[in-house]
């Protein structure tokens, strides 16, 4: 019993970390002090469960044992108005339910840490640690930053959210705007980081998909289906419909260009092809937009039995002019190879290396190694093939790589 209750806490701050957090945030109204009550509750777990069970409802039980530890750190500050205030709120309003327009607490906590105050920069990446429960070591590789720096930045948010006490309140209407980007990346973000998990880990991805999905729909809901919030959506309906295919039989790994379109989830791509529909009729085109029109001019391979790369590439110049994002700079460098060759693309790439944030971004490394190849550059493909394989998680892309590396050394001995 003792193993297995073990096992059920530390599934609980694995799996429900960011909600707990969330629910506890929402009530005290100071993030780090509801990371620290909660941190409390999971070492109480770790120590009591062993000894008396798992108990009957055990996010229930986590939620109480923080509570009780924010209640505690209130009384012991009542001196201060503000500590009197929060300990007011804590023991009346706990299990207040949540403002209407907000079904999740995740999703309010989202809009809370766009607050304003916030460095733009670090908004998402506040969410993804906060509300999602991610470490800046996870997090650091999505925005291309030093997990060390990342950290004292998160640090610096927190602060800021806890003397701004009204950032906890709903955002009116108006407000929504100003901070619907910094959520819809962090949704996304999400979405990536069960995405990039190895294949194996099955029930884990597809509740961060799950996650994200729903997210998705409840900001595009809650926003008036604002068309940046649909391209997200659609664009995630998108990548989730392939997910299956991403494998073969043996479970090796499957690139895009290979994927037998007979396996894609056609009713997840009609339901993205409808929104993305609507979001286009807006006439007020942004980043999500535009990657979910790249995913659905790919998506359209399974009724042309092609793909039309010069459109793609026409979509991915859309993408980077209004991005400025080095990882689309990088994936239009990919379409171009299709359309005017893998020289220009080649050219392209190598000038993007003089920026130092992708030093460690294992698809700039993938994707400058095939260039390489193609062009015939077999020691400079050697030396991106090593980078990327030594960045790349998941053990089945990683095969993948390293066949790829292999045949290119096959191709290098003929030509001897």
């Amino acid at each position: 019993m003792s193993g297995e209750a073990r096992q059920a806490a530390e599934r609980l701050a694995r799996d429900r970390y960011g909600r707990l957090l969330s629910v506890l945030a929402a009530s005290s109204r100071d993030i780090a002090s509801a990371e620290d009550a909660l941190a409390d509750a999971l070492t109480a777990a770790l120590r009591d469960w062993p000894a008396s069970g798992v108990p009957r409802s055990p996010e229930a039980w986590l939620l109480t044992v923080a509570r009780r530890r924010l209640i505690d750190g209130a009384r012991r500050r009542q001196s201060a108005d503000a500590a009197l205030e929060q300990l007011a709120w804590l023991t009346e309003g706990a299990a207040a339910p949540l403002e209407a327009g907000f079904p999740d607490a995740r999703l309010k906590l989202l809009f809370v840490c766009a607050h304003p105050s916030i460095d733009p920069a670090v908004r998402a990446p506040l969410m993804l640690q906060v509300v999602l429960g991610f470490s800046a070591e996870a997090i650091a590789p999505l925005f291309l930053a030093p997990p060390a720096r990342l950290s004292q930045r998160l640090v610096r948010a927190k602060r800021k959210l806890r003397e701004a006490g009204a950032a906890f309140r709903v955002p009116e209407e108006e407000e929504l705007p100003e901070r619907l980007d910094a959520v819809l990346d962090a949704i996304y973000a999400l979405f990536t980081q069960g995405w990039a998990l190895p294949f194996e880990d099955r029930e884990r991805r597809a509740e961060l998909a799950s996650d994200a999905l729903w997210l998705g729909r409840l900001t595009a809901s809650l926003t008036g289906e604002r068309p940046e919030a649909m391209g997200l959506l659609a664009l995630m309906l998108h990548a989730w419909a392939r997910d299956k295919a991403r494998r073969d039989a043996h479970g090796r790994y499957v690139p895009l260009s290979e994927q037998d379109p007979a396996l894609w989830d056609h009713a997840l791509i009609g339901e993205a092809e409808a929104i993305i529909l609507r979001a286009t009729r807006h006439a007020s085109p942004g980043r999500f937009q535009f990657e979910a029109a790249i995913q659905s001019a790919h998506a359209a391979r399974r009724l042309s039995g092609r793909t039309d790369w010069p459109a793609i590439l026409r979509l991915h110049d859309g993408l980077v002019a209004i991005s400025g994002s080095p990882a689309a700079a990088i994936n239009r460098c990919v379409a171009l190879a299709e359309v005017h060759g893998p020289g220009v693309a080649c050219l392209e790439l190598e000038a993007l290396g003089g920026d130092s944030r992708l030093d460690a971004y294992q698809p700039y490394w993938a994707a400058l190694a095939e260039m390489r190849g193609r062009t015939g550059d077999g020691a400079g493909a050697e030396y991106a093939f090593d980078r990327a394989i030594a960045l790349q998680a998941d053990p089945a892309a990683r095969d993948f790589l390293i066949g790829r590396r292999a045949r290119l050394r096959g191709l290098g001995s003929t030509r001897r």
